[in-house]
């Protein structure tokens, strides 16, 4: 019986490493920060788009609608994007209509984006950005930095390790010298 208790005991440290191995892409799981663990649907075709595939970017969160003042900054937002992408910056845009400025379809939208501003950078399907009813992403950025958007165009900034580090006004343009330095300075944070 003794026996039988070692082999089993055996047996069992043998088979560890097999559960360990088997937790593995839980680690990689892991490596998404708690505020990417999430899935939104993309604006052009509304797939499924996990945010962990931003893990270890810099990311620029913003609130956008196709009818505002604001709705130039997206020439801004897309400068932005094509000259630090390859330094691991990110825009992730969110249309919104909860300022009565984004009426039309996800495809309108998308459609609009593309055509008028040229925008490359990830959009995703029109959600509500503030409130009890915004999408889990931006709950997360107003409670993080305690100012949910106030108007369209409002900004997130998102460290490579999920921390959210600051938050802008509508009236923060792309181009802004202090809001440019501080991307730039995530950006050289490894």
């Amino acid at each position: 019986m003794l026996r039988s208790f070692l082999l089993c005991l055996a047996a069992a440290c043998t088979a560890a490493p097999a559960v360990r191995a088997q937790t593995t892409p839980g680690a990689a799981a892991a490596s998404c920060p708690a505020i990417l663990s999430q899935s939104f649907p993309r604006l052009q075709d509304e797939k499924p788009q996990s945010l962990c595939q931003y893990a270890g970017k810099v990311l620029l969160v913003v609130n956008t609608a196709s009818y505002c003042g604001f709705t130039p900054q997206y020439k801004g937002l897309e400068a932005l994007y094509s000259r630090y992408r390859d330094r691991g910056l990110v825009v992730l845009g969110f249309p919104s209509n909860d300022f009565s400025q984004e009426r039309g379809s996800n495809q309108d939208i998308a459609e609009f984006c593309e055509n008028t501003f040229g925008v490359q950078f990830p959009m995703f399907a029109k959600s509500s950005v503030r409130g009890a009813d915004a999408n889990p992403l931006f709950r997360e950025l107003a409670a993080r930095t305690g100012r949910q958007p106030l108007w369209n165009f409002h900004k997130y900034l998102v460290a490579r390790d999920g921390t959210v580090v600051a938050q802008y006004s509508s009236m923060t343009t792309p181009d802004d010298k202090a809001f440019v330095g501080q991307i730039e300075r995530l950006l050289a944070t490894r």
